[in-house]
């Protein structure tokens, strides 16, 4: 639902296409709970001749115009800029966002995979990549993909896929539609995700008359639907009858606000709770019912009390197969859900209760309908015990003193220190490799937004540029990003943008010298490590197996403009991260990590297919392995 000034449709404004979207982009604001906020916080760009005379003179005439609109951010690689987008949005719980621009051919296509990443994280973000020439004059202009069979396609129909909402505009009277309907989907907590305007490098220089009324300020309100009281009086009734019951709780817990209902919810009912990548931080870690993270890279608490749960109820999860262990992890043979999401594509999974409804009013609902419900006593103490033998084991790995055994930092102890220095409100933040798993099982976070790991795409590549987002959105905030060298390598040039804009993020880079989560994912599978370590190609075997490759990722940071600090063991690396909480810029620290060591975990699988036959015995064995697993799958119908 929007609400805008009544003006005058009759009244016009002569613009270019280019200069009548930033005008509107830089008038729209969300409002929920009363709130009202500015939705797009500035417009990153990378300018080729695709949009420099377009969007790039409407920026710019925009900040000499009417400075703080719709500010300009630079950045260098236009994956990245989506990243920071995303960043951004989801620690503003998706009320607001940034807009996106690339030229046209590689530096839109560039922008796909930031697209796809925002869609499967259901993260507004607006992108606006410039497009071939709408009146074909100058066909084919250079960088543009000419397909024999039609003329009107380009590489930008790619993002139609992994866009929520996709849209050409070849004329000049389509952009308000496709303005509005960009924002329509990017203001939908059920159906949101990338929105795609497609700019053709000829229309954004175009001129026309447009009614003053598209520029007056707009205001989306976000809606929080509550589910049918017969359907909320029915979710009652099945929660009230279990006796193991357990929540799974997602994203949509804080991307509601409703923490503090779930903990209300939680301390009537006693029902213990699991959580997801995206929910972790629905409560303290030390909540006594907080079983910690549930799936494959679950706890052991949560993954125990999962498997013996009569009722599920998952409140705005998606159900992604690391959350279910690949349909292994609730394994009670009578086990119903009970859905609560804004979302129905998530609401009816598993043959689920559907519980179309905002999160924080259906725990309002609900808690008032399971008046003088609570799970038994003795149910509620063993959930405590578990959560705390887990956390014990937890601080023990922090303090193993591996590194000191061995020279070399365990992963887990790294993670330690860095817990050790953080604030509570402070920031992790991750999205590839092992870290992700050693934090959802091991993090104890303290903060509804505290925990930041991008596990919807698990892109590599995502952490510094989703860092940088999350400080322009919580300035007051410190931001540790968590990355391992193979990570790292895939995107470290925003580490200039931060440097640029006087963003401080702490980059915590774990220098293992090769892909430790794939590695031992390799192993597990019968495949050994092949193809996961960087290592020179052996003369003598013909194979990657030769001596470790000389890359100092320090001096490659720090001719980037980052301040650098280097550590070795426990004792520098707590030192250095200290130094870095007390700096007012950027600042990498490097410390080195054994590729091979694995942090505690839980007992959760993932279905990852191995070879069906094969002449190597550890891939057979590996095998036999998978078959068991694969037998305790379920469909939950």
């Amino acid at each position: 639902m929007t609400s805008s000034t009544i003006t005058d449709e009759r009244q016009t404004v002569r613009l270019t296409v280019a200069q009548a979207v930033v005008r509107f982009l830089g008038r729209q604001y969300t409002e929920r709970d009363g709130i009202r906020r500015k939705f797009f916080a500035g417009c990153f760009g990378i300018f080729g001749h695709g949009n420099v005379a377009g969007l790039g003179q409407a920026l710019l005439q925009s900040e000499l115009e009417m400075p703080g609109e719709l500010p300009y951010h630079q950045g260098r690689n236009e994956q990245a800029m989506v990243h920071i987008a995303v960043g951004y949005a989801r620690q503003k719980d998706r009320l607001e966002t940034f807009a996106v621009t690339a030229s046209v051919g590689p530096g839109a296509s560039n922008m796909i995979t930031g697209a796809a990443l925002a869609t499967i994280n259901r993260i507004p973000v607006l992108l606006l990549p410039s497009d071939i020439f709408a009146t074909r004059c100058a066909s084919p202009v250079l960088q543009e993909l000419e397909v024999p069979n039609g003329y009107d396609v380009s590489v930008n129909d790619a993002f139609r896929p992994v866009s929520r909402f996709f849209d050409r505009v070849w004329r000049a009277e389509q952009l308000p539609a496709a303005l509005l309907g960009a924002m329509r989907v990017l203001t939908d907590p059920a159906d949101t995700g990338t929105a795609t305007i497609c700019l053709p490098e000829d229309v954004q220089a175009e001129a026309y008359d447009w009614p003053v009324v598209l520029f007056s300020e707009r205001v989306w309100r976000i809606a929080r639907p509550v589910a049918e009281p017969e359907v909320l009086a029915e979710a009652a009734q099945v929660i009230s009858s279990a006796r193991m019951p357990i929540i799974v709780s997602g994203g949509g817990v804080t991307y509601s606000d409703a923490n503090e209902t779930l903990r209300a919810f939680v301390d009537a009912t006693g029902i213990p709770i699991g959580e997801t990548q995206a929910g972790k931080g629905s409560l303290p870690f030390d909540h006594p019912l907080n079983l910690g993270a549930i799936g494959a890279t679950g706890s052991p608490a949560a993954n125990y009390f999962a498997r013996q749960a009569d009722v599920v109820i998952g409140i705005g999860t998606r159900y992604s197969d690391f959350t279910t262990a690949s349909r292994t992890i609730f394994q009670n043979p009578d086990v119903r859900f009970v859905n609560i999401n804004v979302a129905s594509l998530d609401a009816f999974k598993h043959a689920g209760l559907p519980v179309l409804s905002d999160a924080r009013r259906a725990l309002e609902a609900l808690t008032g309908l399971l008046a003088g419900y609570a799970t038994a006593a003795e149910y509620q103490a063993q959930a405590q015990r578990r959560a705390k033998t887990w956390d014990d084991e937890v601080v023990a790995s922090f303090h193993s003193g591996y590194g000191a055994r061995t020279g070399v930092l365990a992963q887990a102890e790294v993670l330690g220190a860095v817990d050790e220095v953080m604030e509570p409100r402070d920031v992790v933040v991750c999205a590839a490799g092992s870290l992700p798993g050693d934090l959802h099982g091991m993090w104890r976070t303290r903060d509804r937004k505290g925990y930041h790991v991008e596990y919807g795409y698990s892109c590599m590549g995502y952490e510094i540029p989703g860092g940088i987002g999350i400080a322009l959105a919580a300035p007051d905030r410190d931001v540790f990003v968590t990355v391992g060298d193979g990570s790292y390598l895939m995107m470290p040039t925003e580490l200039v943008t931060a440097v640029q804009e006087g963003i401080k993020i702490i980059v915590v880079l774990l220098q293992n010298h090769g892909y430790a989560s794939i590695g031992s994912l390799a192993e597990s599978l019968g495949v050994q490590r092949f193809g996961t370590k960087f290592r020179y190609r052996n003369p003598d075997s013909g194979r990657l197996d030769g001596g470790i490759l000389p890359v100092d990722l320090a001096a490659n940071a720090a001719s980037l403009g980052v301040k650098v600090l280097k550590a070795s063991t426990l004792e520098e690396l707590k030192d250095a991260l200290a130094k870095a909480k007390a700096s007012e810029f950027a600042v990498l620290v490097h410390v080195d990590t054994d590729l091979e060591y694995l942090s505690p975990g839980g007992d959760g699988w993932w279905d990852v297919p191995v070879a069906e036959v094969s002449d190597l015995d550890f891939t057979r064995a590996a095998r036999e392995t998978y078959n068991e697993f694969k037998a305790t799958q379920r469909p939950y119908l």
